[in-house]
């Protein structure tokens, strides 16, 4: 079960600027969190483009994301993932918005079977604290959606992650950024809110999402 309303982090960390990083970007800084990015370039290469599409967020390399943030969102094209740093993810709050699409991606057969890409990313970042949110959500949606908390269409967002810890603090954040967050279990039941899922892609409040994963769980239990 998830209480909102415990301290909150004060950094995010996003490692990717492409639509869906920007976009959380954007979100996370009208919330009044202080943000830094990095992608594969040195910061002085993206500076000026930060400054243009995500005004406020500042440029760092994918270290000073790591090791200065509360907590760091995995938002890079999803075949790049070997390009992390397990040692600088060691012991973070991680949360991974990747989704595998292989007419992008590419045939990643690591990704082909019947688990969740977040745990085959969990098994990459063994020591990271990783959380699986944000995934079922188009990018163009990510700053549209966002309501105040008690709204009465406010919408809904799964998170799945193994440690408590980590799954109470994303849900913190989700809360801060607009969104109602639904403690979906472990990381294994990202699987409910995957693509091809009645979940994934669906404009869900609270109660719809709860009754959803339900069923998805009892499902899979049978």
């Amino acid at each position: 079960m998830i209480e909102t309303g415990s301290p909150a982090a004060q950094t995010i960390g996003i490692l990717g600027a492409g639509r869906v990083g920007t976009a959380l970007a954007r979100l996370a800084l009208g919330a009044g969190y202080e943000v830094r990015m990095a992608t594969s370039r040195a910061p002085s290469e993206i500076e000026l483009l930060l400054k243009i599409i995500t005004p406020g967020a500042v440029a760092a390399t994918a270290e000073e994301v790591a090791l200065g943030s509360d907590i760091v969102v995995l938002a890079l094209p999803l075949f790049r993932y070997r390009t992390l740093r397990p040692d600088l993810l060691a012991g973070k709050v991680v949360v991974d918005v990747m989704n595998y699409w292989s007419p992008t991606d590419g045939r990643l057969e690591e990704f082909e079977g019947e688990e969740a890409s977040s745990e085959v990313i969990q098994r990459f970042l063994p020591d990271a604290r990783l959380v699986r949110s944000f995934n079922h959500m188009g990018y163009h949606e990510i700053e549209g959606e966002a309501r105040v908390a008690g709204a009465g269409d406010r919408r809904a967002l799964a998170i799945a992650a193994d440690d408590p810890v980590a799954r109470q603090a994303v849900a913190d954040f989700i809360d801060r950024l607009g969104y109602d967050p639904v403690d979906a279990g472990p990381l294994r039941s990202a699987r409910n809110f995957g693509a091809g899922t009645p979940i994934f892609g669906a404009n869900l409040a609270r109660d719809e999402l709860i009754g959803l994963l339900g069923a998805a769980s009892e499902s899979a239990a049978s």
